[in-house]
């Protein structure tokens, strides 16, 4: 009977191979990039890793039906089930089965909360994130083509040389945290705008009304 041993370097490759599997490369890719002499394969994998990173600070969360009826004062069971659904499809839920279920980002939770206290039914609260979450994929889309285009791409054309990787990491580090801002910056000016725009037709219909 023959006994393979394995090395670290092995071990290391191997890692790298269910890495990239679980990435979505194909055999065929992996092999034409462990064959690279530029150790692209690792290097790649970095890159993409980097781009998909979760929000740091959030720590998923647990939930029985039970407690997010609590949560959220909901005492119709069929209206509980429906409004499940929704958060389900938004992804602001996961079924774990046996009737619980996680919260992977709860602050998503928290929204709710803060709209269940300010009087707002929950539904019209989900019906808002659905939107936002429509506009930050299109958002986050515009984010990933600009550097697709500007950054990649020349990269790429240029048979991804060597000393150019710790460039294109480093950019990919900087993509995330400079998108953010830029979206909370425009965002929280458009609030102030939209906010300012509403309170002043309050007043000017309040004002109308005395007269």
């Amino acid at each position: 009977m023959r006994v393979g041993y394995y090395g670290p370097e092995h071990v290391a490759q191997l890692r790298l191979i269910r890495d990239l599997q679980e990435e979505g490369f194909n055999l065929g890719g992996i092999k034409r990039l462990l064959e690279d002499s530029h150790g692209t394969a690792e290097r790649l994998l970095r890159v993409r890793q980097s781009l998909a990173t979760s929000v740091e600070g959030t720590q998923p969360e647990t939930f029985s039906a039970v407690e997010l009826g609590r949560r959220f004062r909901i005492e119709d069971p069929a209206k509980g089930r429906a409004l499940l659904e929704r958060a389900i499809k938004l992804g602001v839920l996961i079924p774990l089965g046996g009737d619980n279920y996680e919260a992977t980002n709860p602050s998503l939770l928290a929204v709710g909360d803060e709209a269940v206290k300010s009087g707002i039914p929950l539904g019209a609260a989900l019906s808002v994130i659905a939107e936002i979450n429509r506009h930050c994929e299109s958002v986050s889309r515009s984010f990933v083509k600009l550097f697709i285009t500007e950054v990649w791409k020349p990269f790429a054309r240029a048979d991804m040389p060597a000393e150019r990787w710790p460039e294109i990491e480093d950019a990919t580090e900087r993509l995330r945290p400079a998108a953010t801002e830029a979206v909370i910056a425009i965002f929280q000016r458009a609030l102030s705008t939209e906010i300012e725009g509403a309170f002043g037709e309050i007043t000017r219909r309040l004002s109308e009304r005395k007269h």
